[in-house]
């Protein structure tokens, strides 16, 4: 039987966070996760979806990247495999997220083949989960949950030891608190020494994107509007990139498939 995954939405677009921001990207959303963070802004991912054979996903990547394609490589072992011609390596980029990828196994291979094929392949996950196992080939972001999250007690620190200087850590800043906590775990745990760090501001949730599933912020947290928290990191000089979520500038931010 073929390898199968379950899929929530397949779709190209630009990169909207991490250092690769406003990269052309091909992005594989999958379905289920087994968290509920209070911001979460893709609960339309939690159960819906439909499975899919690794090949008949490979194939759509492989539809989608074709306007970006300047020659194929020669290869019997790899068809379809493409050297790159940039110096950032093969455009679009290909992320897996969700959802949370690592939930289903059959992402690795997955990633794998699409590490094979050429393409610079990330993984968006909550941190919540083994990332030994995923190729070293692919750039992880990895999510460290802030407090508000209503998640902070699922992360795992053992994957701070897996890291390279190629993946990134990810904060989701909602509340003055989280901020405070990002400052001292950075601290904490010399973060700054492994790879990039970013910070994401809470983008508020529109009506239609609060599932009732959500954590709630815990009691006695502050919010921190996108002003205060870049005017914070400016003041403290924290080591980190600050992302505003383009997708969410460009188009509405409730808008799926962007």
């Amino acid at each position: 039987m073929a390898e199968m995954l379950v899929i929530n939405e397949i779709y190209q677009s630009l990169q909207g966070e991490s250092t690769f921001a406003g990269l052309p990207c091909i992005f594989i959303r999958l379905t289920a996760c087994d968290l509920r963070c209070s911001y979460c802004d893709t609960a339309y991912a939690f159960s819906e979806g439909e499975k899919k054979s690794l090949d008949e996903i490979r194939s759509e990547v492989l539809r989608l990247a074709a306007p970006f394609q300047t020659r194929r490589a020669a290869s019997p072992n790899r068809p379809g495999a493409i050297v790159a011609s940039n110096p950032v390596g093969r455009l679009p980029l290909v992320e897996l997220t969700g959802g949370e990828p690592l939930l289903q196994k059959n992402s690795l291979p997955l990633m794998k083949l699409l590490c094979d094929d050429g393409f610079t392949v990330l993984l968006e996950t909550s941190g919540a989960h083994d990332i030994a196992p995923v190729d070293a080939r692919v750039r992880r972001i990895v999510d460290l949950k802030c407090p508000g999250s209503g998640e902070a007690a699922r992360n795992r620190w053992e994957n701070l030891s897996y890291l390279k200087s190629t993946d990134e850590i990810k904060f989701v800043v909602g509340t003055r608190e989280d901020y405070d906590w990002v400052k001292q775990t950075i601290v904490a745990h010399h973060l700054d020494t492994i790879c990039p760090l970013l910070v994401s501001w809470v983008h508020p949730l529109a009506p239609e994107q609060q599932d009732k599933s959500l954590k709630r912020v815990p009691a006695g947290q502050n919010p921190v509007s996108r002003q205060e928290l870049a005017e914070r990191i400016i003041a403290d000089a924290l080591p980190v990139r600050f992302q505003a979520q383009l997708h969410k500038v460009i188009w509405p931010p409730a808008e799926r498939g962007v």
